[in-house]
């Protein structure tokens, strides 16, 4: 797949800049327990199981049924305890928010987790400056997989939806609100597809899904377009 080259990244948040899905899984753990029904493992929590990797609006009412809003009370108890304390990062993503930062590339989060605690989070690590745009669940009308979260993102950049801009994000959610916006999706990580969305992609004119296995080879795939651009000029 030949990409063109990016105006603007759009990132995903957890388990593609910040290691947070240990957090995450305890948390929901926890509100498994409390709500009487078997946990999930933490497997079946990274691979996206009942749609977890979409917003917590959209995803509890699915998983809890009528007593969502009592699940999010306790999955909240659970994850506020410990979510700044214990996020991390993935290896090698400061060097690409640094060189991108040395770039004209205009670069935002497009996150499903909620706006409020997302933004504590990047601030906590000290990237809140690497970002124009912080976007997470609720700041728009909509939470990915629709469109609206990337038209709040580019709001005000100049920029609109198109594949010169991309999104990297480490779950289908992420992919299909590429396509649902226009623009160019990279999945990262060693995760796996549906065979429904493999066909939608395919249909989609977008080619073969573009894979990243970690910051290095994105770091390596920015700085081959810069000399790209370089010879060309």
């Amino acid at each position: 797949m030949t990409l063109p080259h990016p105006r603007a990244i759009l990132f995903d948040w957890d388990n593609t800049l910040a290691d947070s899905w240990p957090v995450i899984h305890r948390a929901l753990d926890a509100t498994f327990r409390a709500m009487g029904m078997t946990p999930w493992s933490f497997e079946d929590v990274k691979r996206g199981r009942e749609g977890i990797h979409h917003s917590l609006r959209d995803s509890f009412p699915r998983i809890f049924g009528a007593r969502w809003e009592e699940a999010k009370e306790t999955y909240y108890k659970h994850f506020l305890a410990c979510h700044l304390a214990e996020i991390g990062i993935l290896p090698g993503v400061e060097k690409v928010l640094k060189k991108l930062a040395g770039t004209d590339i205009y670069t935002a989060i497009v996150s499903n987790k909620t706006g409020q605690y997302l933004r504590e989070e990047v601030e906590h690590l000290g990237w809140t400056s690497y970002f124009r745009r912080i976007v997470g669940a609720t700041d728009a009308a909509n939470d990915k997989p629709h469109p609206d979260p990337v038209h709040l993102a580019l709001e005000g950049s100049g920029f609109t939806p198109g594949a010169d801009v991309w999104l990297i994000g480490d779950s289908e959610t992420d992919l299909e609100c590429a396509l649902n916006a226009g623009c160019t999706p990279l999945f990262f990580g060693d995760g796996h597809f549906h065979e429904r969305f493999l066909e939608r992609h395919a249909a989609s004119g977008y080619g073969t899904i573009h894979r990243l296995k970690n910051h290095r080879e994105l770091l390596q795939l920015i700085e081959g377009l810069e000399a790209e651009d370089n010879i060309a000029g």
